[in-house]
């Protein structure tokens, strides 16, 4: 309900700013980019050809009431079509410039090599990519501030022709809807299969002219994460797989339908919130996940700490943590933040993913595969 109810207010904001977006900077994309774009698993964002102009609809994967969409007409810079629909937000495409408010969106423009797109963002913390770091450094790419309390003057300095907005974000869209430029939601996020958020790079392909490339990417995700899906045999049984640990007074994990979820069951895992139907982060209490999972094969963490992840450094947090099983017989696997582009990239990358845990689950399948991210710490 508190989603449905930030998405309306989004939907009074995106209103206000039915015009066409398009400034004089330049970029390096060209814009006659014409491949057609469908989407097969995404759920958060469609796409019809039109007469002159694209009809982009977007919408929460995880909400069934169609009334809760947002229409953009993507025309050819250049061009003004006059049979667009009353409503739609018109944007020229290729936009000139993107000012990204979560460092997911940013994943698109890296697979596409369309970095040049994004002008601004709204923080650098987490970010791995080197490149990603020097732009920022050269201030190529600014920092307009987090959400609630936005740099204004720094919005307008980086030109954009849209920013691009996330559901989860908190406050502060008027400061964004007084700079006068479109805003779109970015819902790739809420999508719960693996294949439906990597799907989004083809909207990130339709804002820069890169449709075809876009589309190629695409494919070979799908195929590879099928492929290696395949490889699996049947197992008459699964590894058990527990997820996060304690922050604060609970232990926090991700659903029993969420993205992390779907992957480790791919990877002919089972994870321990099988019977769960969230499809986002949960609390839980310690006692519960110690009942439930304590003898769970495998333990997945997200290692935030500056120095690499060890055995350790984990009893040392917490000295509950010596009592899992996963602890003691050393199968943790790990993915270090801050040497992995985890943040960035992962979300384009799902095949990788499943990779990862298919070689720490089941490591004959996989004899010479080097993990990317999660690795089984020894």
């Amino acid at each position: 309900m508190k989603k449905f109810i930030i998405f309306a207010c989004l939907a009074a904001l995106l209103t206000a700013c039915r015009q066409t977006a398009g400034n004089s900077r330049g970029n390096s994309g060209e814009g006659n980019d014409t491949a057609t774009v469908t989407t097969k698993y995404a759920r958060g964002f469609s796409v019809k050809e039109e007469q002159g102009y694209r009809l982009l609809e977007i919408r929460n994967p995880q909400e069934t009431d169609g009334n809760a969409a947002y229409r953009f007409a993507l025309v050819p810079r250049g061009t003004t079509p006059d049979n667009i629909p009353e409503g739609c937000t018109v944007i020229e495409t290729p936009v000139k410039s993107v000012i990204c408010m979560t460092t997911q969106q940013l994943g698109g423009f890296i697979k596409l090599g369309a970095l040049d797109f994004v002008t601004g963002i709204a923080s650098a913390k987490r970010l791995f990519d080197k490149e990603l770091k020097q732009r920022i450094q050269d201030r190529r790419m600014v920092k307009i501030g987090k959400e609630g309390n936005f740099n204004e003057e720094m919005i307008l300095a980086s030109q954009p022709d849209v920013i691009l907005i996330s559901l989860s974000k908190r406050g502060g869209f008027d400061k964004l809807q007084d700079a006068g430029v479109p805003l779109i939601p970015y819902m790739g996020y809420e999508e719960v299969s693996p294949l439906a958020q990597a799907e989004w790079i083809k909207f990130v392909g339709l804002l820069t002219g890169n449709t075809a490339k876009a589309n190629d990417i695409f494919s070979k995700v799908e195929r590879n994460y099928n492929d290696a899906k395949a490889m699996l045999p049947k197992y008459e049984t699964m590894p058990s797989v527990l997820y996060g640990k304690m922050h604060g007074d609970n232990w926090y994990a991700m659903g029993g339908k969420s993205f992390v979820a779907t992957i480790v069951n791919d990877a002919a895992g089972q994870y321990f919130m099988c019977a769960d139907n969230n499809t986002g982060g949960v609390n839980i209490d310690f006692e519960k996940v110690y009942s439930d999972a304590g003898n769970a094969d495998f333990w997945i963490i997200q290692n935030k700490e500056k120095d690499s992840f060890s055995y350790t450094m984990l009893v040392a947090d917490d000295p509950r943590y010596a009592d899992f099983s996963a602890c003691r017989n050393k199968k943790v696997v790990c993915c270090d933040m801050n040497r992995t582009p985890l943040n960035e990239l992962s979300a384009m990358e799902p095949d990788i993913l499943l990779k990862d845990f298919i070689k720490a689950f089941h490591p004959e399948v996989l004899k010479d595969y080097t993990p990317k991210y999660y690795k089984l710490t020894e």
